[in-house]
């Protein structure tokens, strides 16, 4: 899916984590389920997704000590059952 990727190989996902900005995160979320977006292309996209770097939405808050932001990507990749590969 892929969207909202900008020039430098980072999404928007990377950029609000990075941030720390929690309600651009569940804007995001709300918009991939209106879109009605695959379980397997949500989890790839939001918890999975490197930038150009190598580095996951996770990396970027936890470099950033963005608990908050830590802990709603936890809460999306719980309601994505990401441990749950099928």
């Amino acid at each position: 899916m892929c969207f909202l990727r900008e020039t430098s190989g980072s999404m928007a996902w990377h950029i609000a984590a990075g941030r720390g900005n929690v309600g651009i995160l569940e804007k995001l979320w709300d918009w991939a389920k209106e879109l009605q977006l695959k379980p397997e292309d949500l989890r790839d996209d939001v918890c999975l997704l490197k930038d150009r770097y190598g580095l996951t939405a996770w990396h970027m808050a936890a470099g950033k000590g963005k608990v908050e932001v830590l802990e709603k990507l936890w809460d999306l990749a719980n309601e994505l059952q990401l441990n749950q590969r099928s």
